[in-house]
């Protein structure tokens, strides 16, 4: 694939995370979303449908993995790194979700930071930041 074409791809996929992110109130049931933007240290946690949220959470998650596992495709173009992520991402959203669940339940007024940064990695595309340059190095170290 020609690398206009890759590029072209890539800038597609961050179109994509951006139309996600400014979307994401009408695109995804997440009420923690005006919750965090408010004075959230003094309040409880807003009354939530919790196996929609979980579900809403775990779509966006998905659609944030199909377009991340696009741009790792694009710049490595080798099945056993996409192989690999795709396990990755599996495996932490299983442990995230489940830390999520806990964390909704068991958290305290004023005791919200874990909620928000476990969500923050279910909802944002941060792994992906994680990965490309940890891919990277590992392809420079195994070529040379």
């Amino acid at each position: 694939m020609k690398v206009a074409l890759r590029v072209f791809v890539v800038f597609l996929c961050l179109v994509g995370f951006a139309f996600i992110r400014f979307r994401e109130s009408e695109l995804f049931y997440d009420p923690l979303i005006a919750f965090f933007k408010s004075n959230y240290q003094k309040m409880t946690l807003p009354t939530m449908e919790s196996w929609r949220l979980f579900f809403h959470v775990f779509l966006r998650y998905t659609i944030n993995t199909l377009l991340s596992l696009i741009i790792l495709w694009m710049a490595f173009k080798e099945k056993g790194i996409i192989t690999f992520a795709s396990l990755f991402y599996g495996v932490v959203f299983i442990v995230l979700i489940v830390i999520f669940g806990i964390l909704l339940k068991t958290q305290g007024i004023g005791e919200y930071l874990p909620i928000f940064y476990v969500r923050r990695f279910l909802i944002q595309p941060i792994l992906l930041f994680m990965l490309l340059p940890a891919f990277y190095y590992y392809r420079k170290v195994s070529n040379s």
